[in-house]
């Protein structure tokens, strides 16, 4: 497949590896492979010894709109709940949540886990998960033209990524209970007065970030490794049991008759714009 077909490319630059969520045409929502190759390339880089540095972004305006939503595959969620409630066996529908949160909670805990330094470049909005993973990169470069939404409530589901626990300890409990209970969208620039990202840029000189990225990739890799470590080591286990928990209880969310409500309505709304 070629680079521009690819949902992800990935590419090495020197010591920088540069992975691109590459699906502009769906603002570059996650989808399961999505997910898959960004797991595998935190492998191989964080097993690398020749890549200092591992870069997210994302193709056209948007870095990415969060997981994927597809009308027919709640319908067919939906389907699977009635035949299974009817049958009176163990649901396929439970199976399937488990497995989706399941590769949901890997994918967490991979970021906590990277090694390495994580940047993110953020040239276009964030939304959902595009936004609560990125706590867990080192450094976040946004383009003033990036904005951070985490609609969750509005779809009847719960917050994840360990944002529960990392957005008020950011951002103060009053920002992270207005973006997460109320789905608050802030600006690159509200987002860096609330501590939330590293630097906001001119979205026109957002590629003058990557040679300051070139730079720190030349700095003595083992002791990034090091002081990253020492850095994020005693969150660790508290993001791993936050992970779990929310991945619990989100799981218990996606059961519930007001989350089919709340999706069959947002699926209603999207078909009219």
């Amino acid at each position: 497949m070629d680079k521009e077909s690819a949902e992800v490319v990935v590419t090495v630059e020197g010591k920088v590896c540069v992975l691109r969520l590459n699906r502009p045409k769906m603002k570059n929502a996650l989808s399961l492979q999505v997910y898959n190759k960004f797991m595998e390339t935190l492998d191989k880089v964080g097993n690398d010894p020749n890549i200092s540095i591992m870069v997210v972004t994302g193709t056209g305006d948007y870095f990415s709109s969060g997981n994927e939503f597809s009308m027919k595959g709640f319908e067919k969620l939906s389907e699977n709940e009635n035949e299974s409630s009817d049958s009176g066996s163990e649901t396929s529908f439970d199976d399937q949540v488990a497995k989706g949160n399941n590769e949901f909670k890997r994918f967490i805990d991979k970021l906590i886990d990277f090694p390495k330094p994580l940047i993110a470049v953020v040239n276009g909005p964030a939304v959902g998960v595009a936004v609560t993973m990125l706590p867990h990169f080192d450094v976040v470069f946004a383009s003033d033209k990036a904005t951070f939404h985490t609609p969750f409530v509005t779809l009847a589901l719960v917050p994840e990524g360990c944002s529960s626990y990392l957005f008020p300890m950011i951002m103060g409990p009053g920002m992270a209970a207005q973006m997460l209970m109320f789905g608050k969208k802030i600006t690159a620039t509200e987002a860096y007065q609330h501590n939330f990202i590293t630097e906001v840029v001119p979205n026109e000189k957002l590629d003058d970030v990557w040679t300051k990225i070139s730079n720190w990739a030349n700095l003595p890799p083992n002791t990034l490794v090091v002081i990253k470590n020492i850095i994020r080591l005693h969150q660790k286990e508290t993001l791993h049991e936050i992970n779990a928990k929310e991945c619990e209880v989100l799981g218990g969310r996606f059961k519930d008759p007001e989350f089919f409500e709340a999706i069959m309505k947002f699926f209603t709304r999207k078909s009219k714009l």
